[in-house]
């Protein structure tokens, strides 16, 4: 089931539920809000307006104001005459269309001037106004990324200033993370290590629709498998050669014992004769 299939159920049951007499008409945006719109894009928003079965639109108008500031005004970007007619834009880059019950507004190029509250207003033939509002803002990339460290909890925490719709992923030296590792919270913002000795690269990676950005936290250097056959190869080579030393040592001790013995035993029988 489409959204506008679930919009009309919803302004159904919304008729249905009001007393006799009371209906009125409702105008709603039906862009999910805040819209983030990416810079020289295209902004799209459309609105759905329910009424009474008595009552006739005379016009629509849609407008924009700052989302901040001291009482901002709002200024009108078109005009749609309640019949179908040809609707007024006030700039070349703003169209704006009403057929029905439903009126689209799209404005080219977009840029943070265009970033606002939007605003549809409905007038009847009575001169009775109803608006519906919708904020839009301006899709950012990502800046800022930064990883600290919880050591009590052996977790790291990656960091984004602004980014709008921030994707959060790790890697270990490089490579995605494994259980072997650790594990990502849900929200992939905290990475928690249960590798054992807490050592290498950790880098954490943050993308949305207009790039990416990283940071890295880089902890004890590990021991590598290489380094630890290096290691062991060195040690059996000095045992070796320990052990040479050793014999050859004994066989010089026992040429020895055997030469003095034999000094002695040549001067007892010199002193026998």
């Amino acid at each position: 089931m489409d959204l506008w299939r679930l919009l009309c159920w919803r302004d159904t049951l919304l008729l249905l539920l009001m007393p006799c007499g009371l209906q009125g008409m409702s105008v709603y945006i039906i862009n999910q809000e805040p819209v983030y719109v990416i810079l020289t894009t295209k902004l799209e928003l459309r609105a759905r307006i329910v009424l009474d079965p008595k009552e006739n639109i005379s016009s629509v108008t849609w407008g924009r104001r700052d989302e901040t500031g001291v009482d901002p005004q709002e200024v009108t970007l078109a005009t749609c005459p309640g019949r179908n007619l040809k609707c007024h834009n006030t700039k070349p880059n703003i169209y704006a269309s009403f057929e029905g019950k439903d009126s689209t507004l799209k404005v080219d190029g977009f840029n943070g001037g265009y970033s606002g509250v939007y605003a549809l207003t409905v007038t009847d033939q009575n001169g009775a106004k109803t608006t519906g509002y919708c904020i839009v803002r301006m899709y950012e990339a990502v800046h800022h990324v930064s990883v600290s460290i919880n050591v009590s909890h052996s977790s790291l925490v990656c960091g984004e200033a602004w980014g709008t719709e921030p994707h959060f992923s790790w890697l270990y030296e490089r490579v995605a993370i494994t259980s072997a590792v650790g594990t990502v919270s849900k929200d992939g913002t905290t990475l928690y290590v249960t590798k054992s000795p807490f050592c290498g690269q950790f880098t954490c990676m943050v993308s949305n629709k207009m790039g990416h950005s990283t940071a890295t936290y880089t902890a004890a250097p590990c021991e590598s498998e290489g380094g630890g056959t290096l290691v062991g190869v060195v040690c059996f080579l000095l045992f070796l050669l320990l052990t040479f030393g050793a014999a050859l040592s004994f066989l010089l001790w026992r040429r020895w014992r055997i030469s003095i013995r034999g000094e002695r035993l040549h001067e007892h029988l010199d002193g026998t004769f």
